[in-house]
């Protein structure tokens, strides 16, 4: 008797009868990226070595490591970074003694679109969604007692990554650290910013130039840093489903990809220093199908596509963030279990490293309580709850591998229509991208408007509740003590050297050398980082969307 045959006579003889007296809860069950969810999962003809493999190998569905979370637990990071350099430092240092394995740098919004702090344009917003960083003084005081050598450090920043990443090398040899020491990653990730965040500064052309100038440096001198996090989560976070997150990632990696090989380098040079961003959102099955999807669909881009040969190339490395647009500012206290899942998802999926949102940031900045519980919800995880003792645990569940497969499937389908168009950078030109997530977004806020998708506190399960969880708030005098560093800063520099360097920023960036050496000088001899971005938005303008956005 066939295994068909015998789910039909199921179906008729013993779950139509229950239905009749007894209906489901909704007519239709559904992922996020549309896709049906069975009554319940029945094995799949599929071909196990060429489509899971083994733990270490190609095609890295079950984990890039042969022994994952055996060998040690992911970096366990909390995304960290308000008011001054001093503030941040002293976070970092408790969250360091707290247990937190790697540093993630948040940083204002002055520093993300690259102004100093006493620019007029910056006026009110210093410090306020993360760390003031106008020079190099700045970073000297954020990475203060914390050795360079002996930590990862992760940075969120992107139009001028370049920049902030010149400061952190400068740091480490003020510490004595050569840089080949140097281990992290900056996000670098200019495409999603067109697309989905706003952060961007120059044109697409000199954006990509910068890209690439910090592959070429980082791949002779800086070898274990990550170059840059492709990243899938902002573009979730904008309203994105599941499967156009692993698309339109994948989709920009393949565009820096192109970028890097047109300037001449080889694959295999820089594709093991590139590294991923996903989302840890809150349907906890596609989640995990989700990493193990993007995992499986890059090893064959990367060597089908581009020819790569070196295993360290076709491994998605990626760290994982808990969804931001999930957390509710109703029952805030709710927010430790939505976390608590997704961080789950993400460590079931095979992160390589983790942040876990705290429970008050649909509020206000999070305080030391809800960080340090945020991080206890990733330890509780790790050491307690035993799924990190066994690799890829939820391998061979009818559900999860049907789910990976129309993932790929239907993430791939969207990156052969982006090809067509031209390519990622085209699709972002003509709208294509932007529009695909802002209809997925709509069609999410319409389901939780009509209440067929529940969101507890928010359309279901209300509480009339007075708020009273702890407070963090940023002291206005930050701003005005940034404002006086920057001024005694530029009394004290070397005057007629940092205008030499100005000249020769504004010559080099009219030519194809590569500016990260350029950028380390600077910074080594105090211009700032809205001296240096100032410099390069008269060589090369900024960056102006197309009206219809």
């Amino acid at each position: 008797m066939s295994l068909e045959s015998e789910q039909k006579r199921w179906e008729e003889e013993t779950l139509k009868p229950v239905l009749r007296r007894f209906p489901e809860r909704k007519s239709k069950f559904e992922t996020s990226s549309g896709i049906t969810m069975p009554h319940l999962g029945l094995p799949a003809e599929m071909d196990y070595l060429v489509e899971l493999g083994f733990p270490g190998e190609y095609p890295f569905t079950r984990g890039i490591q042969p022994t994952m979370y055996r060998g040690r637990l992911w970096t366990m990071r909390q995304y960290a970074g308000f008011a001054s350099a001093e503030e941040s430092n002293r976070r970092y240092r408790y969250l360091l003694q707290q247990g937190q394995t790697g540093l993630s740098v948040a940083f204002d919004l002055p520093t993300q679109i690259g102004y100093d702090a006493d620019d007029s344009i910056s006026a009110g917003e210093v410090g306020k969604v993360g760390v003031s960083i106008s020079s190099l003084e700045d970073m000297e005081m954020l990475f203060k007692e914390i050795p360079l050598d002996k930590v990862s450090t992760s940075m969120t920043i992107n139009a001028p990554a370049a920049i902030l990443l010149a400061m952190y090398i400068a740091v480490g040899r003020r510490q004595g650290v050569d840089e080949s020491k140097l281990r992290g990653t900056i996000q670098n990730d200019i495409l999603k910013e067109f697309v989905a965040r706003g952060t961007y500064i120059f044109p697409p052309a000199p954006s990509m130039r910068l890209i690439t100038d910090i592959f070429q440096y980082c791949q002779v001198h800086v070898p274990n840093w990550n170059t840059i996090s492709i990243s899938g989560y902002h573009i979730r976070e904008a309203g994105s489903t599941a499967v156009q997150e692993v698309a339109f990632t994948l989709a920009n990696a393949i565009a820096y990809v192109q970028e890097a090989l047109r300037a001449g380098l080889a694959v295999d040079e820089f594709a093991p220093q590139l590294s991923f961003f996903f989302n840890a959102h809150n349907n906890f099955l596609e989640e995990v199908a989700k990493y193990r999807a993007a995992r499986r669909l890059w090893a064959q881009i990367i060597r089908q596509r581009f020819g790569a040969s070196d295993p360290r190339s076709l491994m998605l490395r990626f760290h994982t963030q808990t969804a931001g647009s999930t957390l509710t500012a109703q029952q805030p206290e709710n927010n430790v279990v939505r976390v608590a899942l997704q961080a789950l998802a993400a460590v079931l999926g095979g992160t390589q490293s983790l942040h876990t949102n705290s429970m008050d940031e649909a509020l206000w900045l999070p305080t030391e309580k809800s960080v340090r519980v945020a991080l206890r919800t990733q330890q509780i995880i790790g050491y307690e709850s035993g799924v990190a003792d066994t690799i890829d645990p939820l391998a061979g569940s009818y559900v999860i591998e049907s789910l990976t497969s129309q993932i790929c499937d239907q993430a791939m389908q969207y990156i052969e229509k982006i090809d067509s168009m031209g390519g990622a950078l085209a699709a972002i030109e003509n709208g294509f991208i932007q529009g695909e997530i802002q209809e997925a977004a709509y069609r999410f806020q319409k389901q939780v408007e009509t209440g067929e998708q529940t969101v507890v506190g928010v359309n279901a399960f209300q509480t009339q509740e007075k708020i009273e969880v702890e407070r963090l708030s940023v002291d206005p005098q930050i701003e005005r003590n940034q404002r006086d560093r920057l001024t005694g800063l530029r009394a004290r520099r070397d005057t007629s050297k940092a205008s030499e360097l100005i000249v020769l920023l504004d010559a080099t960036a009219r030519d194809r050398e590569n500016l990260m050496p350029l950028f380390i000088e600077c910074a080594e001899n105090s211009l700032t980082l809205g001296e240096i971005c100032g410099t390069l938005r008269r060589v090369w303008g900024e960056y102006q969307p197309p009206t219809w956005i």
